[in-house]
């Protein structure tokens, strides 16, 4: 039991467990019917290199048939990846060319779907291993089956030894912190329906807390996955939309704990709070539930949408300002105060529910509806998930596009390398080279030497072991499954190093049961390594010499210029909607691409950063802050555009509001961009704008002359201009949280 625990401190998810148990189990059955039933060394090296490359290196989630399928795919990719790699072994040239070509690919095809992502290690082995033996092609027949025989013992292994979860890992925390946030709502409900009722006022205070500790652990979660659940399947990328939505959410609900009076739009807001806290609930209920049940739940969304219109339009219906004196406009502009986080509140809850229905509503899609990006709801072409996901990495800053030129490079030199050198089981330094490329270039170097002390350790014992049993080989037929166990749990339970040098055990066992050569292959062992090591590590340097950190930071800067970039277009789309004196702009969609492409490259940069071992140079909560602080900012965005995408034609001159609407922006945007050249190493983060008292009386002055009624009554376009100041005060008050 103790060692369970152990386990589950170390393993999150028991997964690294999982796989080195089921590996153990596969590899050892493979070898030894190859080598001892069918006599075919040849069939042996690839069924037991395949079986670590379908077990140990690659665990599928999903349902057991969605699991199946991408196992059956990565094996028929793998008979044709051998296939490749057995031509191009012909040539040291042609080899490292292939090299470079197809290790490109296969590590930039990973930013598309996350089986990919997940399955890059097992690829790349399946390629190199036959582009670095020779043999030529008379060997092709027995490298496929020896491949075939490992692709069967796989499926037997995922579908019957321990499975792999069929669920997101972020489904659960997602729909737990949504449950939470629904609670927080009804329990302002409760309190707007009785704002006296002191009980509800303690219920809300309580719940609140409640739901902003579960969204700190979603966050948790979601910054901790090893593979961004992204991709091809809309189901998972959608449910990374809807993180940075529920964080949304929180930070709009947080900074009120308690309800104010709610005024004479009582009755709408009450409306708007009782959909959205339903809606929530059930999005909620949908996402943790597998029968994918959505009955009801477009009436649920509509009812949200009615009845914040609902309230838009009583706000504009309130009773008419006398005079037009101070206190009543004063009045007004304080009962628009919860009217707007309102309906801030109801945009999060909305977007939340509609990227949850379309999440659900993927899951039921085929596996090539996956493969192919299909959207389960709307038109939309088979392609075009690829061509947005791939189009947004093929820029010059894109940490993925670095790290596959950096892999693909630093492979075909090895490859050249141990063609050109002659190495012994060159395919070694193939192998070395993977080994220390699982991380970006900064901690190549670390990597390289932990690799080698590990190797090192791997090469002593090993080879203890190797000299002590001698010719006795049913010794290290007994050894093998426990030095596989090993290498795939030692990394998450000990060290990189430690799992480097069971790996190495698992290679001097394997090799010396086909033949025995003591300690002669420890020290080809080191030194093919040593040589793909050093490779490694100078292709990383010299391709990508800043390290996570620096591409962070451009990748953050790129994310704020890009998202204020947008804001600002925003902003002209709005004032144009409300004055006809003002041409009109057009929806600022291409505006919209290009920052939600840059938060896209922020995802990969940051994750990269997470992934890189050694001391992080800056403090995660710190940078955790700023990655959200992007996703706010354009979300915020969108809210603004979708205020003023309905709405009656513009009428009359309203020149001074939208002079005031748009110097506002303006302080804003520039303050943004200014923060921007500072995380890309140029200047210092400017101080966070201060609440300007005499623009937001300027703007309501303004709004009050110029977009009243006749009769006194404040239009619907007064609201939106409103509401929009406050949204842009929402981005005023993150500038406090990004002060870091």
């Amino acid at each position: 039991m103790r060692l369970l625990e152990w386990l589950r401190a170390k393993d999150a998810g028991l997964s690294a467990t999982r796989r080195a148990g089921r590996a153990a189990v596969v590899m050892p059955s493979a070898f030894a019917f190859s080598y001892l039933v069918l006599d075919n060394p040849v069939i042996a090296i690839f069924a037991s290199f395949g079986s670590m490359s379908t077990v140990l290196f690659v665990d599928f989630s999903g349902s057991k048939l969605e699991r199946i399928q991408a196992q059956l795919s990565l094996i028929v990719a793998g008979l044709v990846l051998i296939s490749i790699g057995t031509v191009a072994s012909g040539s040291a040239g042609g080899a490292a060319l292939a090299t470079l070509i197809v290790a490109f690919v296969i590590l930039f095809v990973g930013v598309i779907s996350s089986v990919l992502a997940s399955a890059t290690t097992a690829l790349l082995a399946s390629f190199i291993l036959p582009v670095s033996l020779p043999g030529g092609m008379t060997t092709l027949p027995d490298r496929l089956i020896g491949w075939l025989l490992a692709g069967a013992a796989s499926l037997i292994a995922i579908t019957f030894l321990w499975p792999a979860p069929t669920r997101e890992p972020l489904r659960g925390p997602t729909a737990h912190a949504c449950t939470l946030l629904a609670r927080r709502l009804q329990a302002g409900l409760a309190c707007l329906r009785n704002p006296a009722d002191t009980e509800s006022k303690a219920a809300l205070i309580y719940e609140a807390g409640e739901a902003s500790a579960a969204v700190a652990e979603l966050r948790k979660t979601f910054f901790g996955t090893p593979y961004r659940p992204t991709g091809l399947s809309t189901s998972a990328r959608t449910l990374v939309r809807v993180v940075d939505e529920v964080i949304w959410l929180n930070s709009v609900l947080e900074p009120h704990p308690r309800m104010p009076a709610p005024g004479p739009a009582a009755p709408y807001l009450i409306a708007v709070y009782e959909a959205a806290a339903d809606l929530l609930d059930r999005a909620a209920n949908v996402l943790d539930n597998d029968d994918g049940n959505l009955t009801g739940f477009e009436e649920t969304l509509g009812r949200l949408h009615e009845a914040r219109l609902a309230l838009e339009q009583a706000v504009t219906e309130l009773p008419p300002s006398p005079g037009r004196d101070d206190s009543m406009v004063k009045a007004f502009v304080s009962a628009l105060e919860p009217t707007f986080r309102a309906q801030e509140m109801s945009f999060a809850v909305a977007a939340i529910a509609e990227n949850i229905e379309l999440a659900v509503a993927a899951r039921g899609r085929s596996w090539w509806g996956h493969l192919l990006g299909r959207g389960p709801i709307g038109p939309g072409s088979p392609l075009s998930s690829v061509k947005e996901r791939a189009g947004a990495h093929l820029e010059l800053h894109s940490v993925w596009l670095h790290n596959s030129i950096r892999g693909a490079v630093g492979l075909a030199l090895a490859v050249l390398i141990a063609d050109l050198t002659g190495v012994q089981h060159s395919f070694w330094v193939v192998f070395g080279t993977l080994a220390v490329l699982r991380s970006n270039a900064l901690s190549t170097g670390q990597n390289a030497l932990r690799g080698l002390a590990g190797t090192v350790a791997g090469i002593i014992i090993g080879g203890a072991v190797v000299l002590a049993i001698g010719s006795n080989t049913t010794v290290a037929w007994f050894l093998l499954p426990i030095a596989v166990l090993l290498a795939g749990l030692a990394p998450a339970a000990f060290s990189f190093a430690a799992g480097q040098a069971a790996f190495t055990g698992v290679l001097l066992i394997l090799f010396d049961i086909i033949s025995p050569a003591g300690w002669e292959i420890g020290l080809v062992r080191i030194e093919d390594v040593a040589i793909g090591s050093a490779v490694s590590l100078l292709v990383g340097l010299l391709l990508w010499p800043r390290g996570a950190t620096a591409a962070l930071q451009q990748a953050l800067a790129e994310g704020y210029s890009d998202s204020a970039h947008y804001l600002r277009q925003a902003i002209a789309y709005a004032v144009s909607r409300c004055d006809a004196r003002t041409p009109p702009a057009a929806v600022p969609d291409e505006a919209s691409r290009k920052a939600a492409n840059a938060a896209r490259r922020l995802d990969d940069a940051f994750r990269t950063y997470l992934a890189e071992r050694g001391g992080k140079q800056l403090p995660l909560a710190n940078v955790a802050t700023l990655v959200s602080g992007v996703a706010v900012l354009r979300i915020t965005v969108d809210a603004i555009l979708e205020l003023w995408s309905r709405g009656d034609s513009p009428t009359g001159d309203r020149t001074a509001a939208r002079m005031e609407l748009i110097d506002s922006t303006g302080v804003l945007v520039d303050w943004y961009q200014e923060t921007a050249l500072a995380l890309a190493g140029a200047g210092e983060v400017p101080t966070p704008i201060e609440r300007d008292g005499d623009a937001e009386e300027r703007l309501v002055s303004a709004v009050q002359t110029d977009l009243t009624a006749d009769d006194g009554s404040w239009t619907a376009t007064a609201v939106r201009m409103l509401w929009t100041a406050d949204h842009l005060d929402g981005l005023r008050r993150l500038q406090r949280a990004l002060e870091v």
